[in-house]
């Protein structure tokens, strides 16, 4: 087995784009292990609707990344406090193993005091709170699987980003979550940083000697910045890609109700239909005409409208409400 140091980077487009490139790009026989600890950000499953899964304002707000992974499963919040690991292999005949993968990790977590054990197919429990959650994906006679540890991580901001934005989050929400999940820095016997888990595992992998490493070439970095701008960058991947959905909003305003029904395929209005019982000087059939084929994108909706006045369409509404509607 080789170690892939990511230099530190906590870019989650480049250190999902480098997972990609050890598993498409590097021809190796020899098992690759890589950590990385990501700012904070979504990361997406590779079917997931994004827009269901989070809040895009809370997360827009708080300068928190969304990207989706080439994996599948939920979404996940990552940040400093969060210790990401990857194991890429050759073959598939690992796949849906994820206790090979694991078991490195929870012998570590033992050794550390910490009572951790798998449960289910893919998931590190400790006294009935989970820690790490886990994915695979395989591609072309190669695959990796990957798991994320709950170090010392904000719970309290995970909840309110991968929350859809419907939900009220309280702090009895908080208190629920933190009852099933738990940082693993909080169990530990004798405090330590997330720098000295990853030691610890790599310690355990290695032995106390010499580390064996992949050294990336610059030709390789470049191959990695450019699978970062064209995959994990683009708002196509990370949001378009989204399945088909619908969306159905709802309000009463003192202009009476407004019911938006939305069709979206791969991230654009496909069909928009606007019902309630308010009034306007025009017909709202000219409004949703203007909103067929624009991006599902607060900002993009917002840019749509500019110019156009609502209240001709319903009277007494601000854009701004609209869009709030809308979005």
């Amino acid at each position: 087995m080789l170690f892939v140091d990511n230099q530190e980077v906590n870019d989650p487009r480049q250190n999902l784009a480098l997972e990609e490139f050890l598993l498409r790009h590097v021809r190796i026989t020899e098992p690759l292990l890589l950590f990385y600890i990501n700012e904070p950000s979504v990361i997406i499953g590779r079917n997931q609707n994004t827009l269901e899964e989070i809040d895009p304002f809370y997360v827009r707000a708080n300068d928190i990344h969304l990207v989706r992974r080439l994996s599948g499963g939920g979404a996940v919040y990552h940040d400093l406090g969060n210790l990401n690991f990857s194991f890429i292999t050759q073959g598939r005949e690992d796949l849906h193993n994820f206790a090979r993968f694991t078991d490195p990790v929870i012998r570590v977590l033992r050794e550390l005091g910490v009572d951790a054990e798998l449960r289910g197919r893919s998931d590190i429990f400790v006294d009935g709170r989970k820690i790490s959650g886990n994915a695979q994906y395989a591609s072309r006679g190669r695959m990796f699987s990957h798991g994320t540890l709950l170090f010392d991580s904000d719970i309290a901001q995970m909840l309110k980003a991968i929350n859809p934005r419907q939900l009220k989050i309280e702090s009895k929400a908080v208190q629920s979550v933190r009852s099933f999940v738990s940082n693993i820095r909080e169990l530990l016997p004798e405090d330590m940083t997330i720098v000295e888990l990853k030691q610890a595992i790599l310690a355990s992998t290695f032995g106390r000697n010499k580390i064996p490493t992949y050294e990336l070439s610059d030709g390789d970095k470049d191959r990695i910045r450019q699978i970062s701008e064209d995959r994990y960058g683009t708002w196509d991947w990370n949001v378009g890609r989204s399945p088909r959905f619908n969306v159905q909003k709802s309000e009463r305003f003192p202009v009476g109700k407004v019911d938006a029904r939305i069709d979206v395929d791969h991230g654009y209005i496909r069909s928009i239909k606007i019902y309630g019982d308010f009034t306007g000087k025009l017909e709202i059939a000219e409004l949703e005409t203007q909103l067929i084929g624009v991006r599902y994108d607060a900002d993009v909706l917002a840019e749509a409208m500019r110019g156009l006045d609502i209240q001709h369409y319903i009277g007494g509404l601000s854009q701004e409400q609209f869009l709030e509607l809308l979005y």
